[in-house]
């Protein structure tokens, strides 16, 4: 009940990844047979990718991941600032680490970076970030779909309000793949990035789609790798895992999502119905399929998540990325929920290989442990 943390390779990436490890083991830029190999399997990828994301394979940047992506999104920014073409960039207080520390680092080094505020359920409120646009934004970012409530934003909307003050547009679509329809073309995105390992492929392989003609900037130096954009050796297997995992995502898009969809209101009204008092938080109708994130008041976060893993279950307390913090969720802050509420969140988020069965064992045991939770806390 984590497939927001990562998912599990599908079985066709398992086999793809290992059939590339076993037989392509050549250096996919080297000229020789074994290289161009490997570089076959490369290309491959790209252009399963672009297929997915509905772009030219040209267009496609292969990272270590979304974190990496996102990092030279804004180092282009940094470049471009420093160039005395803009001076600010715009994104929201809802995104990921990745950008949030980015965020940090940068307002360091002098650069100004705005955060237009989210609603009550977690969505951008856009006359809010309208009146931070403006001739000199360099950058907005904003995330597709957030890792913790599962809300969606407007990207083609906010994507027409920032070209129209001049400024390039990219989201983090990373929790969004094979969930919803992601569309560089439709959104008329300048930037997109995303990981494997959340649509069922490899971990520490990602994607950074960067529209032909815009700035560009490698955050990787050293080699020639893909175009001089990115330095450093292939990492074909995965990289062909990741190309089947997004041509199962593109094929199953539908299906995936209406199924998951079905399971996180089951698994909604459960919970609803076995515990009193509990809030779930996020936009309920403009939300990824499979997340889920409630909010048991008096009962804490980490209590709540230690005791469904003795039971085998797995949830989170809010990001993988931010586990360690003993703070709030400060994407549920953001959105103005009460700290003890946020105290008290857990996320579900359910994947491609989760069954009603398991929703229905979540159903059952999770109502006695916030019962004993909550007797404890008032003694």
């Amino acid at each position: 009940m984590d497939n927001n943390a990562t998912t599990q390779m599908a079985p066709e990436v398992v086999q793809a990844v290992a059939q590339a490890q076993a037989e392509v083991y050549g250096n996919a830029s080297s000229m020789h047979t074994f290289g161009r190999r490997a570089a076959a399997l490369v290309e491959d990828a790209r252009s399963k990718v672009a297929s997915m994301l509905e772009c030219a394979p040209e267009e496609i940047t292969f990272t270590s991941g979304a974190s990496e992506a996102n990092n030279t999104v804004f180092s282009i920014a940094k470049m471009l600032i420093e160039q005395g073409r803009g001076k600010r960039i715009v994104t929201t207080t809802i995104e990921h680490p990745s950008i949030m520390e980015t965020v940090k680092y940068l307002r360091k080094e002098g650069i100004e970076v705005d955060q237009a505020p989210v609603d009550s359920e977690g969505r951008v409120k856009l006359e809010e970030l309208e009146k931070l646009l403006g001739p000199d934004v360099v950058l907005v970012s904003v995330m597709t779909g957030n890792n913790e409530t599962g809300s969606i934003q407007e990207i083609g909307r906010i994507s027409e309000m920032a070209h129209r003050c001049g400024a390039l547009m990219h989201t983090d679509a990373t929790q969004a793949i094979g969930k919803i329809k992601v569309s560089c073309k439709e959104w008329n995105l300048d930037y997109l990035s995303c990981s494997g390992h959340k649509f069922y492929g490899p971990k520490g392989v990602g994607v950074l789609y960067s529209r032909k003609g815009v700035p560009f900037a490698p955050f990787v130096h050293g080699g020639e790798q893909e175009h001089g954009r990115r330095a450093g050796t292939y990492n074909t297997a995965a990289i062909y895992g990741l190309g089947v995992a997004a041509e199962l995502a593109q094929k199953n898009l539908k299906e995936e999502h209406d199924r998951l969809w079905e399971m996180r209101e089951r698994l909604r009204k459960g919970i609803l119905k076995g515990v009193p008092n509990v809030v779930v938080n996020g936009c309920q109708e403009h939300c990824l399929p499979g997340t889920l994130d409630v909010s048991f008041p008096t009962a804490e976060g980490e209590s709540i998540l230690l005791l469904l893993d003795m039971y085998g279950i797995a949830v989170s307390t809010g990001s993988a990325c931010a586990t360690g913090s003993l703070e709030p969720s400060y994407v549920l802050l953001a959105g103005g929920l009460d700290v003890e509420l946020a105290h008290g969140s857990i996320r579900f988020s359910l994947g491609r290989y989760n069954t009603d069965e398991d929703v229905d064992y979540v159903i059952e045991v999770l109502p006695p442990i916030i019962k004993k939770l909550r007797d404890l806390s008032t003694r």
